[in-house]
């Protein structure tokens, strides 16, 4: 059997928590990411990710499990008000973190000034998916690899990689952000907050479901999103994953609940030029995360030895967003 050829990939997994960055490594993860417990994380949910102090112990841990440990700070830090970005730069070098993932670019030459030997990864946040782009901010900032926007298609990845002599990380798994990433206020029009600078989509405090016969209507804030049956898939209660009425028809507007699984297109991201493959999904739990990472590993540990990954393929529909999956924007055929 011949090994195949193309970048040998490392698998980068979510932990929303401790217990689940064991389940991610135990799994089969090379790289985790997290947060810390504020604002400066796109994934800012009560009880979700580590306290400061957590970190450092997080770190040794996943060192002696031969693992790399990233510390996600990639919301972008309010006028006047940078002060919880630094500190969690700061927290993140003396920690000894394998790299930080950030979008803001003071955030991003805070930390290159300060913090010289710190590795910097531009967050999906930042949207950069031109080779101008991506070279900005590495001749800038010093950033070694950039995570893509999810919407290039391999084609177009391809030529990137080609391009530029910076690492990059490709989403593969999980939910699909529809809008300009790294730029949504779409929800600060419904709630007191967005994810672009609250780090959260759906403050739960704004999140409501009212039963209604055999139907339930979503909620957020004093907006109806949705409407679905009983036996019906429901969407993630955001707005742009919101059902609404156009024309007399019921319609999703945005995007229909639909989640990414991209395990089919290792093979081509690979040979595209692909460093690394990210798995989102900070919030669904140590359960989901170690069942996602042992169907990857799996598929990759096929793929370097010249096997198909098509075995793998279904292992993980039930997880997915209505149970519904997509290649996004890695086939042009994407709607």
């Amino acid at each position: 059997m011949t090994s195949f050829k193309g970048t040998k990939l490392e698998l980068v997994c979510p932990a929303g928590s401790v217990p689940m960055l064991r389940a991610a490594i135990e799994g089969g993860a090379d790289s985790v990411y997290c947060g810390l417990q504020d604002e400066t994380n796109a994934r800012n949910f009560p009880g979700l990710n580590l306290e400061a102090a957590e970190l450092p112990g997080a770190v040794r841990w996943t060192h002696d499990k031969g693992g790399k440990l990233l510390l996600a700070i990639n919301t972008f830090a309010k006028a006047g008000n940078t002060e919880a970005w630094q500190r969690a730069v700061d927290c993140a070098a003396r920690a000894r973190v394998d790299a930080i993932i950030a979008g803001d670019v003071g955030v991003l030459a805070y930390a290159h000034a300060t913090w010289p030997d710190l590795r910097l990864h531009l967050s999906v946040q930042a949207a950069a998916g031109t080779a101008q782009a991506v070279e900005f901010y590495a001749q800038t900032y010093g950033v070694k690899r950039v995570v893509l926007p999810r919407v290039l298609s391999v084609e177009e990845i391809t030529r990137l990689t080609k391009s530029v002599d910076v690492e990059i990380e490709a989403f593969v798994y999980g939910g699909l952000c529809v809008m300009a990433e790294g730029r949504c206020a779409l929800s600060s029009y419904a709630t007191p907050g967005s994810p672009n600078l609250t780090g959260v989509c759906s403050p739960p405090e704004s999140v409501s479901f009212i039963e209604s016969g055999d139907a339930t209507t979503s909620r957020l804030g004093d907006f109806a999103i949705d409407r679905h049956a009983r036996n019906e898939p429901a969407g993630y209660p955001t707005l742009c994953k919101g059902r609404f009425v156009l024309d007399g028809e019921p319609s999703y507007l945005f995007e229909d609940p639909v989640s990414l699984n991209a395990m089919d297109m290792l093979a081509s991201l690979s040979r595209a030029g692909v460093t690394a493959v990210k798995v989102e999904g900070r919030q669904r739990g140590k359960a989901y995360v170690s069942r996602v990472a042992r169907a990857f590993r799996l598929a990759i540990a096929a793929l370097e030895v010249g096997k198909p990954t098509a075995p793998y393929a279904d292992l993980l529909t039930d997880l997915a967003e209505g149970r519904r999956e997509t290649t996004g924007a890695y086939k042009k055929s994407w709607r």
